[in-house]
């Protein structure tokens, strides 16, 4: 049995595979960049060699692919559908009985194995790059810079120096009027050499810097060897040629990387988990014994427990009970003492309550920083698996609105990829400070860019396998305007062709009957409604459709009307709407929370019963139209 892959699976892949590889490498160069510009001024002026930027930079790219492989395939896929729909290639499947999922199929399979690719590279590749990748940067960070002497001002990149120099040849490396401030032996210790000229050179093995000095003068300050007289001695030194060696370490050297393995960044899941379940051990006991230590210690010669002996001869610690109804005379202490005792009895119990203080302090201190270890090894930990999740959710993201904004190119899902990973980067810093500074729990901190962006996803994925109309503004402007409850304005053209002619006796018989059932509306609707009557009665919304129904009726007759007069009058009828506000509660049990719920409750009690008001001046409108109509009919009536 021989596998074959459909051909419509071999066109998806074929499509997304060189975008994604494409999106993939340009999302990295970027992350990239932006690597290099935050380190720049740690590069700069090392004289690193070729190898070592080269390999920073392989470590950096490892350590950032969690950072670029999201946007890539939010890119990716938005590109991906986006030229498919704007090709009309998705409609040609739809046509065909291949729905949007099932097209979707393929691409979700490899997805879900890059998925599985990227937990165990954050897992297995991800601590070794970034153990190796922080070793470097903190090596290159700790090598001295290139030398280069500037004119005209001090510098100060040799350990212990400042050097001064006028002007240089830089055919031949000589350095005229130079100043040298020694303070390798401390400031106090301070020396100052000026000299006309001199060169400056490297030793074989890069560890020193060999200075030699032409006429010059040395000045050497002896305050370590000054007696106990209040002058300070000092040696003066004149020159014709002086070799000087400062301790100029120009080599690199890299630090060993043990101790970057042994942080969090250096950890998979296996180690990380140990050292969460160590620190809790060690956390545990040792706040129990805190606890004990606490719980033992007596104050005003009171302890908190007691030891009392069983029938066996056991002996148990019970709770102390002391009856605090006679309080203990602090005052007996002072009695009879004088100022000074009492200044010194003072002085003994606040030291002591400082002493407690501080070493309360200090043990909490350090279960603090048990506590952050552990919560960085969690942040940690979770990171191996939202990196993953989040491939999945950009993905059906970015594939449905593809499909939606039906847009290729660069143009449109760039921007809209930006600003959805901007969103997604932003959520996730957040979650991880917050989680970092122990404000909400690791898990909800780490998975609350997932949680918000999944809904996301799902609500993209339903519009764009129904075929539903996201981007409609007319859509969204007619759920806002229910929603807000703004007034809709009736328009009624006169009709070219009429089919069916307006007979004015039934005319004046539905308005008769539409002006009735308004006068009924408003008798069994007062006009000013309680509190509790709004939340447990409302408005009558059967008999307000009737009332709507009947106005519609009326209004869709009469347009057949030849009287211009007539149509434009019709026009003045307000449109009835069914809103929420009306009655908020269906069922009493709501009512009785929304009455219980005050705050809430009267806020929206206010606003609906404005809106009830509203609705009455709407209904009083239709009830004056249609007295103006009845009396355009009957006048036209007459005058025929």
């Amino acid at each position: 049995m021989t596998f074959r892959i459909k051909t419509l699976y071999k066109f998806m892949l074929s499509s997304f595979v060189p975008l994604f590889a494409m999106t993939f490498f340009i999302c990295l160069f970027i992350v990239l960049m932006q690597f290099l510009w935050r380190y720049i001024d740690d590069l700069v002026g090392k004289g690193l060699s070729v190898d070592v930027v080269a390999e920073l930079f392989f470590y950096a790219a490892l350590s950032l692919v969690p950072m670029a492989l999201p946007l890539a395939i939010l890119l990716a896929s938005l590109m991906t559908f986006g030229n498919l729909g704007e090709r009309f290639e998705l409609t040609a499947m739809k046509a065909s009985g291949v729905s949007l999922i099932k097209s979707m199929r393929p691409l979700t399979a490899l997805l879900i194995l890059i998925a599985i690719g990227a937990f165990f590279f954050q897992n297995n590749v991800l601590p070794v790059a970034q153990t190796k990748m922080f070793t470097l940067l903190f090596s290159v960070k700790q090598k001295s810079p290139e030398l280069e002497i500037p004119e005209g001002v001090f510098y100060d990149q040799i350990p212990g120096y400042n050097l001064f120099v006028q002007s240089k040849n830089r055919d031949n490396g000589t350095l005229y009027d130079l100043m040298i401030y020694d303070y390798s032996k401390g400031f106090e210790n301070a020396g100052v050499i000026l000299a006309d000229s001199g060169t400056l050179a490297m030793t074989e093995d890069k560890t020193h810097l060999v200075l030699n000095l032409y006429n010059g003068e040395s000045f050497d300050n002896l305050k370590e060897a000054a007696t106990a007289t209040a002058n300070v001695p000092y040696r003066r030194e004149s020159f014709l040629d002086k070799r000087i060696y400062l301790k100029f370490d120009a080599n690199f050297n890299r630090m060993e990387e043990d101790g970057m393995r042994n942080q969090y960044v250096g950890k998979n899941i296996a180690e990380l988990k140990q050292t969460i379940d160590s620190v809790n051990l060690r956390v545990d006991s040792v706040g129990s014994s805190y606890a004990r230590l606490v719980a033992d210690r007596q104050y005003l010669n009171v302890g908190n427990y007691k030891v009392i002996l069983d029938n066996e001869g056991k002996k148990h610690r019970v709770p102390n009970v002391v009856d605090m109804k006679s309080p203990v005379n602090v005052d007996s202490v002072f009695r009879g003492k004088s100022s000074a005792d009492k200044l010194n009895y003072l002085d003994k119990a606040l030291n002591q309550l400082r002493r407690q203080k501080q070493d309360y302090e200090f043990k909490g201190l350090t279960l603090a920083d048990d506590r952050k270890t552990i919560i960085r090894h969690g942040i940690e930990m979770h990171k191996k698996f939202t990196l993953s999740i989040a491939c999945l959710v950009f993905f059906f993201i970015g594939a449905p609105l593809g499909a939606i904004i039906r847009k290729g190119g660069l143009g449109m899902p760039l921007v809209i990829s930006v600003l959805l990973f901007i969103v997604y980067y932003i959520i996730d810093n957040t979650g991880n400070k917050m989680a970092r500074d122990a404000r909400i729990e690791v898990w909800e901190g780490m998975w609350m860019s997932t949680a918000i962006l999944l809904p996301l996803g799902i609500f993209v994925t339903y519009k764009a396998v129904n075929d539903s109309a996201v981007f409609n503004k007319d859509a969204y402007l007619n759920f806002f305007r229910k929603l807000t409850g703004r007034n809709q304005v009736r328009h009624v053209e006169m009709k070219e062709v009429i089919i069916e002619e307006v007979v004015d006796s039934e005319a004046l018989a539905k308005l008769a009957n539409l002006d009735k059932e308004a006068g009924s509306f408003l008798d069994s609707f007062p006009a000013r409604i309680g509190y509790f009557e709004y939340w447990q009665k409302g408005c009558d919304i059967e008999r307000l459709h009737s009332l709507a129904k009947t106005e519609e009726l009326t209004v869709d007759y009469l347009s057949n009307s030849r009287d211009k007069l007539v149509i434009n009058k019709l026009m003045d009828l307000p449109i009835l709407r069914s809103l929420w506000l009306y009655r908020p509660a269906p069922k009493k049990w709501i009512g009785c929370i929304a009455i219980a719920v005050f705050p809430i409750g009267l806020t929206c009690y206010l606003i609906g019963a404005k809106a009830l008001r509203s609705l009455r001046k709407e209904v009083e409108t239709i009830i004056k139209v249609d007295k103006e109509l009845t009396t355009l009919i009957n006048r036209n009536k007459n005058t025929i």
